[in-house]
């Protein structure tokens, strides 16, 4: 497990323990993290998981898939940050990563 930190629409910091190799969607969920109800389950067919990465972690990201590209299309206010958390594994080094919750 790493600890990551969400930072909700509100305002409202939570940090939150994220199992290696599961989505930071699955860690949202389980924590109920507002603003991400991730309605497709993991499918990166809705964009209801998006969220801000943040920027010191990005370049340590897989690139957006183009599955996942098409699904940012329908999200608001989308930034470079952006990704669907359901598509991003957790890894050990993202120890210390805030997730920002437009």
């Amino acid at each position: 497990m790493v600890k990551v930190t969400f930072v909700q629409a509100n305002g409202e910091r939570k940090i939150v323990d994220a199992e290696i190799g599961k989505s930071l969607m699955e860690a949202a969920v389980k924590n109920g993290i507002a603003g991400v109800p991730a309605d497709c389950g993991g499918a990166c067919s809705c964009a209801t998981c998006h969220c801000y990465i943040d920027l010191n972690f990005l370049d340590d990201l897989p690139p957006a898939s183009a599955d996942e590209i098409d699904m940012l299309e329908f999200a608001e206010e989308v930034k470079e940050n952006s990704r669907l958390t359901c598509q991003v594994k957790v890894k050990e080094s993202h120890e210390g990563m805030t997730i920002l919750v437009p």
